[in-house]
């Protein structure tokens, strides 16, 4: 074959899931900050500015999710079975969140129910997802081509750190996002939310970066070998950077800067997660070429592909541009 289709596919599902992270991750950190703020019109407003893109920003979850299945599917075969718990709390906590969205405005005496039912769903999305996150990270045995460990393997001290992280930092891209996005009374609270879970994330990313060479020899020589050392360096040098863009753009009053600082720290730790894989689908068992389907199956889905992901990203780019700048409830977006 001319191309590594199954290079070009591992980097296409791990383009969708970045998207993901990045887009669905600031609006279930709104949710998670639900809690927080009080009133009425401060929940609403809260509300109204993820309303016209949450749904839109789960497209790459199902992107995601369902390339795995047609493209790698020895991985999602060995996967799902590890991880059937946080997966099934994960699309639990996001269907109570996404009736949420709906039922809310619809009733006065059951608001209460449908508030909690957004804040809960978007805590419980975020930490599942973080503990699946940590139990890939800490590696899943496979034997003969299946699942090979058991039903509480996923469950450990480094994947509910890793949970922990996921919910801290989506509640700091949610605050810069509504930073960015409100004005008045939620502005400035979650400016201040936006410093602490700003610092709770740093020192997070910084607690799972020190473990994470330890969990498996595979990390530590990638990490640690020449060339991939420079990365190793660079990553925590950028990071670095984004922080202080992070609370420079909060210290002098900006909206925009504090956002992009935020989501430019999630890419890079991401960047860290993918050198650190490379070329494990599922590590430290499955490489990408391993767990690919048959070229010819990988081909005919990458035409596909090629129509529809430029399709997804249109329309997000459309729907983020009709609805920018600031948003209040009674005028909606200005």
């Amino acid at each position: 074959m001319p191309f590594d289709l199954a290079f070009i596919w591992a980097g296409l599902i791990a383009f969708a899931v970045l998207a993901y992270i990045l887009l669905d991750g600031f609006d279930l950190g709104v949710g998670i900050l639900f809690p927080f703020v009080r009133g009425e019109q401060h929940r609403s407003l809260m509300m109204n500015s993820v309303a016209p893109v949450w749904d839109g920003n789960e497209t790459w979850l199902v992107l995601g999710g369902g390339g795995l299945f047609a493209v790698f599917p020895l991985a999602y075969a060995v996967v799902m079975p590890a991880l059937y718990a946080p997966i099934i709390a994960m699309l639990l906590g996001l269907v109570f969140r996404g009736v949420a969205f709906e039922f809310r405005w619809r009733t006065t005496r059951g608001k209460w129910l449908w508030d909690l039912s957004f804040a809960a769903g978007s805590t419980v999305a975020a930490f599942a997802q973080g503990v699946a996150l940590g139990a890939l990270v800490q590696g899943i045995p496979v034997a003969g081509r299946a699942y090979a460990g058991g039903w509480w393997d996923w469950l450990t001290p480094f994947s509910l750190m890793t949970g922990a992280a996921l919910v801290v930092g989506y509640a700091l891209l949610g605050a810069t996002w509504l930073v960015m996005k409100t004005e008045g009374h939620v502005a400035e609270r979650c400016r201040r939310y936006a410093r602490s879970t700003g610092l709770a994330t740093l020192a997070l990313i910084a607690a799972a970066s020190l473990a994470t060479p330890f969990l498996n020899e595979v990390y530590l020589t990638r990490w640690f070998a020449w060339p991939s050392v420079i990365f190793s360096l660079a990553v925590p040098a950028l990071v670095a950077l984004c922080a202080w863009l992070l609370f420079d753009g909060l210290r002098k009053g900006r909206d925009t800067q504090p956002f992009l600082a935020a989501q430019a720290i999630f890419t890079l730790c991401y960047v860290g997660i993918g050198i650190s894989f490379y070329p494990y689908i599922v590590p430290p068992s499955l490489t990408i070429w391993e767990a690919a389907a048959p070229d010819d199956s990988l081909s005919f889905l990458l035409v596909g592909a090629a129509v529809l992901v430029p399709l997804i990203l249109g329309y997000t780019a459309f729907a983020y541009w009709v609805f920018r700048g600031k948003v209040d409830p009674e005028k909606g977006y200005h």
